[in-house]
């Protein structure tokens, strides 16, 4: 295994190196390729688009990308048992309020100061 600097793990990505990479799953299966990067009025992050083998477009977020180099590397799916909603008693670390837990991007959110924590 080949290990990174820090100057190397921190390296920056263009959109113009992404376009036509090729994303790979974490079991090295081709997943499709990067047509564009998309970001959400609203909410923070990017994601991927990507054109599955059977042309769909398939939206990737960030986060769900362990790596990139000569293609993009997707992290491991967990198993569905190992994902675990958070219990609902979280409190907002800016202004001590409720979070309420959006399963579709499976964040905390806090609607009084309108981000994510």
């Amino acid at each position: 295994m080949r290990y990174l600097s820090k100057s190397q793990k921190e390296k920056s990505v263009t959109k113009d190196k992404l376009l036509s990479m090729k994303v790979i799953d974490a079991d090295g299966n081709l997943v499709g390729t990067v047509k564009d990067v998309a970001f959400t009025i609203g909410k923070t992050g990017i994601s991927l688009n990507v054109e599955t083998k059977s042309e769909e477009t398939q939206e990737v977020p960030w986060e769900d990308i362990q790596a990139v180099g000569d293609f993009v590397l997707l992290r491991p799916v967990k198993p569905v048992h190992a994902q675990q909603e958070p219990t609902p008693q979280q409190v907002c670390p800016t202004c001590k309020g409720p979070l309420s837990y959006v399963k579709e991007y499976q964040r905390w959110y806090c609607y009084k100061c309108q981000k994510y924590a």
